[in-house]
Formats: structure tokens, sequence, C-alpha cells
């Protein structure tokens, strides 16, 4: 008879693994929700990497920001706090969401971090995505962010970038092939993003596992109340799935 297959608290105990984390507008409620039961459990990441929501998530977190923290700071949120019309090339400047990163960021620079993170932006000029590794955290993170048409683009170094999720919408280019990696994946409802989409699927790579949590609660700048539930959704599936056998490269649940 084979032997059971590892639940996935047992896999990730095993050895050092590296947590993905994929683009979906304001799903850093999930991935906060996620990310708390890891801490909760000390099954710590060793490294980060992500897109959009996935990049601000892994760059708070790698900075030193408790999930605790994080969570606070989630619930708190109201539009005011990021709403900022100006014209450009998007409907926010996006200041006052940078100032809103720069205070609450421990670290400053990648190299502060508590462990290493990669974060995904899209390059405009060249039309390729663009894995940022080092220098200002901050910029990287609201570059990663920058939805398109939401948010005027950001220039970094001359460059004008938007949202990292354009292209790697996993947010797993940072990462080198065979590493060891949890990634959550949200499902995508952007009415952007054609049926069929290869971006829409879960990724397939050599060590990874995948947890995807369907049904979550749709959140956006007009529906801040439904956070603290896909946080909570999200935080439940999370302590579920670790119980779950590692028997494919997906564990799937639903929210509900």
């Amino acid at each position: 008879m084979p032997p059971a297959a590892p639940t996935l608290r047992e896999h990730l105990s095993e050895r050092p693994f590296a947590l993905g984390m994929s683009s979906g507008f304001f799903g850093f409620f999930a991935h906060t929700g996620v990310l708390s039961v890891l801490e909760d459990e000390c099954l710590l990441p060793s490294r980060l990497t992500g897109s959009s929501a996935g990049a601000l998530v892994a760059g708070l977190w790698a900075s030193g920001l408790s999930t605790t923290r994080l969570r606070d700071e989630l619930f708190g949120l109201r539009r005011e706090h990021f709403w900022d019309p100006s014209p450009g090339l998007g409907l926010l400047r996006g200041r006052l969401f940078r100032e809103r990163l720069e205070a609450l960021l421990p670290a400053p620079t990648f190299g502060d971090c508590r462990v290493p993170v990669s974060i995904s932006v899209y390059d405009v000029l060249s039309r390729s995505t663009k894995v940022i590794t080092a220098g200002d955290l901050a910029s990287a993170m609201q570059a990663s962010c920058c939805v398109p048409l939401l948010f005027h683009p950001i220039w970094v170094d001359g460059r004008p970038l938007l949202d990292g999720g354009i292209l790697d919408r996993p947010g797993l280019d940072g990462l080198p092939a065979g590493e060891r990696v949890l990634y959550h994946h949200l499902s995508s409802r952007s009415p952007w993003r054609r049926v069929g989409s290869p971006s829409l699927d879960v990724p397939e790579r050599d060590g990874l596992t995948a947890l995807v949590i369907d049904d979550l609660p749709r959140v956006g700048p007009f529906r801040l109340e439904q956070g603290p539930k896909a946080f909570e959704a999200a935080r439940r599936a999370a302590r579920v799935a670790l119980s779950r056998p590692v028997a494919g490269r997906t564990i799937q649940l639903s929210a509900t």
C-alpha cells in the first residue's frame, strides 16, 4: 500500500519554501488572511514574490509588518485614504497611496527586508515584465499596484511602470525554476481579461503547490466593507487547507 500523501502542513514543514501571491485587484484582504494562518502556524516563507495585490502583501510582510498589523490597517481602510483623482493616464494620481505605503513600511528598501522579496511590474516602453529585487521598496510596490486606467503610471529610473499583473498575473517571474513554492491564486473576475486567457489558469511549474479559494467576497474601492469578509473567508479556508493532503499540484476549496 503506498504511503499517504503528506498534508499541506507537513509538506511546508519539510524544508524552506517561497510564498507566491497573484494579482487580483483588491485581493490583498484574502492574501493577508492566508498569510496570517501561516504566521500563526510558524510556517514562515523564506522568500516572497507577487504582482499587484500580491506584491502589496509580500512587500509589507517581508519588510517586517505582521499580519495582525496589516489586518488592522486593511480593516480600517477607507476610500478617502487613497482616492486622489487627477488628470492623467488614469483616474487616481497615486500620491495618497504612496504616502500610506511609506508610512507603513518598516523597511524602506529591499535590502532592509527580513526575507528576500521579488515584485513584478510592467514596463510600458518595452511592453514586458520587469522583476524588481533591489532599491526603493515603496516605489516598486506602488508600480506593481498601478492598475491601468485606475492609477497613473509611475516613473522609476526613467521608465513608466504599471501593474505587474498585466503580463505576470501569478507574480512568479521572480522565482528561480524548480524552487518550492506555495502559491495563492486569486481567481480573476476582471472584465478586461478575455475568456480563456492563459493568465487566468493556475500556473504549472516544478515544486509549486497552489491554493485556490473559490467564491471569495468581491472587494473593490466601492465595496471595501467586503474586505474583512474576504480576509476571514480566506483565513478559514487556509486553515482547512493545511490539513488537506498534497496529492496533486492544487488544493481547491470554497470560501462558502
